[in-house]
């Protein structure tokens, strides 16, 4: 089964899922801040795309975190600050089961589905 994880108010998410529907892709959508994000699941996913790609630094919540923060992020700061913040992850994650991926892109999505 496909899930989708994000924010409900996303822009991003909203044409993600869009997408996903318009072309009969079954998935479940999974709000990090309604349904949570658990410690182990999220060093799963840095372990398997690294907390670079999972963290934006281009977004309001990163700009908005202390700058001794910022100035000291390494990979187990990343898991604190996510956890804690889960809107400063880049989103969708779209999990596939045997994969995820970070971000969405039309031309990206269609080759995943064909």
């Amino acid at each position: 089964m496909t899930t989708l994880y994000g924010i409900k108010n996303c822009d991003t998410i909203k044409k993600a899922k869009k997408w996903l529907e318009a072309n009969n892709i079954e998935f479940t959508f999974h709000d990090f801040r309604k349904d949570g994000l658990n410690n182990k699941q999220l060093q799963q996913w840095i372990d398997e795309l690294g907390w670079e790609v999972l963290l934006n630094k281009r977004g309001t919540t990163w700009r908005q975190l202390p700058e001794n923060v910022k100035d000291n992020i390494d990979e187990k700061n990343a898991l604190n600050v996510m956890l804690e913040n889960p809107a400063i992850i880049k989103r969708p994650v779209l999990d596939l089961g045997s994969k995820r991926v970070v971000g969405f892109k039309e031309a990206d999505y269609k080759q995943l589905f064909t």
